[in-house]
């Protein structure tokens, strides 16, 4: 009887979060529909990309405890990839982005089966280092990767299964629903079995490894799980940009994602979305009223770091939580005077 109320309650969950998921989607189809500046388009869809790639690097700063600085690499490799591929006019865009995602997890594979056996310093550094040589890659086979410039020639977006991506309410509405459908598995992933393991293998590894979850091996998983979905939202800004460029996977790419991070929050998956947004306006006001970027984005990590001392996000979780709490001990404390009371005879 308890495993089936366990599994009713679940179902529930799961049915509320999609039925979420389906009202942030229309909500999206109705706004993409009525709005008509493009400027606010436009920054929406970046928000979908580049929030995808911070919740993706989160998987394993907040929920793994690997902090990588190549992340990076995997959302340019998708951008390339997806764009040669599509550049090549021999695939439409849902077989080229599967094709994408089947390299981009192989080559984290690969990276992850070297990376994860070192400690967490070794492993930043290390994903750093491969990701540079990524870079040094994309410059150097210019025949392939177009060098210093990308891949500048336009990318072809032929409708597919009804869907034109040449029209801007259709691709931003695409955009979220990629978006919404990527952080519903993410959650799952969080909220199963596995996810308890990654957070088991982040808070304590040997007790984790001694209970019998093999450390390294869920370690991988999650590398490949998140780089899979830094290469989605590489391929999503590669049909934003019509193109590809090196800067995708620069080192500050891995930088500006551990930002978005530290911005909007570690312990949920909303929280670099959150932060990812934030960024997009700081940089929007920075760049029209100063030239100064640099200077208030440092002001900006000053005060996240020193004055919060977490995310926005868990902030107000974190403040919202006091408050219930604050509510309940409130409520809970005329009956327990009545308890003392009746317990001394109804003295006070």
């Amino acid at each position: 009887m308890a495993g089936l109320c366990g599994s009713c309650d679940m179902n529930a969950k799961t049915l509320r979060e999609f039925g979420f998921a389906l009202v942030v989607i229309l909500a999206a189809a109705v706004f993409g529909s009525m709005v008509e500046s493009g400027a606010l388009r436009d920054g929406l869809i970046r928000l979908c990309c580049l929030g995808l790639f911070a919740a993706s690097l989160n998987l394993l700063v907040g929920y793994t405890g690997l902090l990588s600085f190549g992340h990076a690499m995997f959302f340019g490799l998708g951008a390339y990839t997806f764009c040669i591929l599509m550049q090549g006019g021999h695939l439409n865009i849902p077989l080229a982005a599967a094709a994408t995602v089947v390299l981009v997890c192989v080559a984290a594979l690969l990276v992850g089966a070297v990376c994860v056996r070192l400690s967490h310093v070794y492993f930043a550094f290390i994903t750093l280092a491969v990701q540079m040589l990524f870079f040094s890659l994309l410059i150097a086979w210019s025949g392939l990767t177009g060098g210093e410039q990308g891949l500048i020639g336009g990318l072809p977006k032929p409708p597919f299964l009804g869907i034109d991506l040449t029209n801007p309410t259709q691709f931003f509405v695409f955009n979220a629903v990629v978006l919404v459908a990527s952080l519903l598995i993410l959650r799952r992933i969080v909220a199963s079995p596995f996810g308890a393991a990654l957070r088991m293998v982040r808070d304590n590894p040997q007790r984790a490894a001694f209970l019998g979850v093999d450390v390294s091996r869920t370690k991988l998983t999650a590398f490949v799980i998140a780089s899979a979905f830094a290469g989605v939202a590489g391929i999503l800004m590669s049909l934003y940009v019509s193109g590809a460029y090196p800067n995708f996977a620069y080192w500050t790419t891995s930088g500006e994602g551990l930002f978005m991070i530290m911005l909007g929050g570690i312990h949920s998956l909303l929280g670099p979305v959150v932060g990812a947004g934030l960024l997009l306006v700081i940089e929007s006001l920075v760049n029209t009223y100063t030239r100064h970027h640099g200077l208030i984005i440092g002001l900006v990590i000053l005060f996240v770091a020193l004055g919060l001392r977490k995310g926005v996000l868990d902030f107000a979780a974190e403040a919202v939580t006091r408050r219930r709490a604050g509510q309940v001990d409130a409520a809970d404390a005329p009956q327990s005077s009545a308890t003392r009371r009746a317990s001394h005879g109804g003295q006070p």
